[in-house]
């Protein structure tokens, strides 16, 4: 069984060094856990080509909307705690989303524009869910041309659709992250450390990369339209002091793998309890009823490819997760929680197989073919060691 599994893993580490070999990305780290440890991780390719520095597992990437997570986990204590409640609307605790607008038309010609009240309320569960109304100007036509009128000023949106009747992927997590502030009395940073990242050991996870860890952050590249991957000149990003709940933290692959555990552990790892079992077994269950999940595209491929990822039309969300409901031979599994970040990096959870993954590369267009390739060809693997 050893040397089966050291085989398995030996060939893994073939097709994503392959994958460097054949320029599909500059580099990667990759890992997987079961509930307990490490099953397999792997560096390979670059982190800074200028100057030849090479990619180790210690690396530091931006994982952008893979914070939104972390903000829902945030969210959830406090609705074990009795201080917020799926069903409330959102602006018990944010004003500004009182009475929200929606789109009733749209002239793409002109910019023209018809608002009209929306027909209920936002609830916090609607945040959690991306059934809000709120988008993202980058794969919403709509939203990505609109300029309010002169006067005319939206706290939010206006809305894509009336809450609760649609799903669309945008805002609502920064949404939520401004609740979990409100209702905590902290800032997102020292909530996230207290609550959930200090007591997981992910010490190298924050808004803010401290100055003697720099050097390990990955530089970020860009794919043109011949193919090619352009490194983008390094910057020290400035310090940040308004969080948000949607993105912004930087990880390594090995921390979050820590918070996946924590999940596929029914709320608790290392000796830490961050959720119950009864919460995180709510967060992977369909909160969006006959809702369905559809296919994202995009306004901007520079910035993001059309992206769906699973089976589009078919495959719902949780409180926080997208949740897979076919099985795939040889990957995933029904119930399969999943989603990722804007710089093509990738993260899973299966309670069924008591498995996750972590994928982090750093370049754009998000939902780049070639790096799908890569997530497909790792979660394949990891799911081979585990002889699933």
């Amino acid at each position: 069984m050893l040397a089966q599994s050291s085989t398995s893993a030996a060939a893994l580490d073939r097709q994503l060094r392959a994958a460097i070999e054949r320029q599909d990305v500059p580099g990667l780290v990759v890992i997987a856990g079961d509930r307990k440890g490490v099953v397999y991780q792997g560096a390979f390719g670059v982190a800074e080509a200028d100057k030849g520095r090479a990619m180790t597992v210690e690396a530091i990437f931006r994982i952008a909307s893979m914070t939104k997570a972390v903000t829902a986990v945030a969210a959830m204590q406090l609705i074990e705690e009795g201080k917020l409640a799926l069903d409330d609307p959102a602006a018990k605790y944010l004003p500004e989303l009182a009475n929200p607008l929606v789109f009733e038309s749209f002239d793409a010609a002109t910019g023209a524009y018809q608002l009209r009240p929306a027909k209920s309320a936002i609830t916090v569960r609607q945040l959690f869910t991306h059934t809000s109304g709120l988008g993202y100007g980058f794969i919403s036509a709509w939203l990505n041309a609109f300029k309010p009128r002169q006067g005319e000023t939206y706290p939010v949106g206006p809305l894509l659709f009336d809450p609760g009747t649609q799903w669309a992927y945008g805002t609502s997590t920064d949404q939520l992250g401004k609740i979990v502030e409100k209702v905590s009395g902290q800032n997102l940073e020292g909530y996230f450390r207290q609550r959930i990242l200090g007591p997981l050991g992910m010490v190298d996870t924050a808004y803010n990369v401290p100055a003697e860890k720099q050097a390990r952050v990955v530089n970020t590249f860009r794919r043109g339209a011949d193919g090619a991957l352009a490194e983008q000149p390094r910057q020290t990003p400035p310090p940040v002091t308004r969080f948000n709940g949607g993105g912004g933290l930087y990880s390594t692959a090995a921390d979050y793998l820590r918070f996946l555990q924590m999940l596929l552990n029914g709320g608790e790892f290392g000796g830490a309890r961050i959720l119950s079992r009864e919460s995180v077994a709510s967060m992977g269950q369909n909160h969006i009823g006959d809702v369905r999940v559809r296919r994202s595209k995009s306004t901007r491929p520079d910035f993001s490819n059309d992206f769906t990822f699973i089976d589009d039309g078919r495959d719902k969300w949780g409180l926080g997760f997208l949740i897979t409901t076919a099985a795939i031979p040889g990957k995933r599994s029904p119930g399969r929680l999943s989603w990722g970040g804007i710089n093509n990096t990738y993260f899973w959870w299966d309670p069924t197989h008591g498995v996750a993954g972590v994928v982090m590369m750093q370049f754009l267009p998000f939902a780049d073919a070639k790096a799908l390739g890569i997530y497909d060809t790792f979660e394949r693997g990891v799911y081979g060691l585990m002889g699933r």
